[in-house]
């Protein structure tokens, strides 16, 4: 799957990978897919539990080796109306 951004939690505990896809989501522009890694066991709940709770689109999980790649497109920020 393509993406525009990527980061790096590999090796980093709960709630660390979420914390990371935060602030780098909140960085990029509206429409732009993040690519998370992750090795942390507890990153398939939190993840998605993450997306839902921002509004984000979890577009896919893609397991490599010992760690799952998810793919967030980030949507426009709640409360904030489009221009």
């Amino acid at each position: 799957m393509e993406f525009d951004d990527d980061c790096d939690a590999l090796g980093l505990l709960c709630p660390l990978p979420v914390l990371r896809a935060r602030k780098r989501l909140g960085a990029m522009a509206a429409g732009t897919v993040l690519r998370l890694q992750s090795d942390d066991p507890a990153a398939v709940i939190d993840v998605p539990h993450f997306c839902a709770e921002a509004g984000h689109d979890l577009l896919a999980t893609a397991p490599e080796g010992t760690a799952n790649h998810f793919f967030i497109r980030k949507t426009v920020s709640a409360g904030l109306a489009p221009d």
